[in-house]
């Protein structure tokens, strides 16, 4: 772990691949990776529980990984500066919502950092933070692009991973598989 976000090394890469390898996916551009988006399935009991990034993933690892569970989960999705603005992220995001399809899984969630609340916090909390973005009357990179890309807000995630930008916050998001079939229907 970085001090601010997530830095993978090379031991998680390696697990991801071995536990869940239709969950990682990359872009390409000119023969370089610009975009990655690292995933696993998950079940949280109840549907909504507060968590950590470190207990969503595992400590990163994916080790917890069970095509058992009804949710497929977001870890981390990140593209290169220079590729940014160019629907690269969109797409990734795409290729994980057909994943959730291909799987059968009820949704797709993720912990979002807030990652302008540094900006706001004296002024306000970050549910009231979240709202504003919600409304469109503050602009977040990371969670107005996921609003954008069909995803809601579900409620604030306290101490979700150290992170400097978005003091610790994250939002809990959340894109439902409208062609979900119940696992005992099936």
């Amino acid at each position: 772990m970085a001090k601010d976000g997530v830095i993978w090394q090379e031991h998680h890469l390696k697990s991801h691949i071995k536990v869940f390898p239709e969950g990682q996916q990359c872009a390409l551009l000119d023969g370089k990776i610009v975009a990655s988006a690292s995933s696993l399935v998950i079940s949280l009991t109840p549907e909504h529980k507060e968590h950590t990034w470190k207990e969503a993933t595992a400590f990163g690892m994916f080790t917890n990984h069970s095509l058992d569970g009804d949710s497929l989960y977001g870890a981390d999705i990140s593209t290169h500066p220079d590729s940014r603005g160019q629907g690269i992220a969109t797409m990734l995001y795409n290729a994980r919502k057909d994943l959730a399809i291909k799987l059968n899984l009820r949704r797709m969630i993720a912990g979002g950092r807030l990652f302008n609340y540094c900006d706001y916090a004296d002024k306000m909390t970050p549910q009231e933070y979240a709202e504003k973005v919600v409304r469109d009357e503050i602009k977040d990179p990371v969670l107005s692009f996921q609003l954008k890309n069909g995803f809601r807000f579900i409620k604030i995630l306290p101490n979700y991973m150290r992170d400097a930008r978005s003091l610790n916050y994250a939002s809990f998001i959340e894109w439902k598989n409208t062609k979900y079939v119940p696992r005992n229907v099936i």
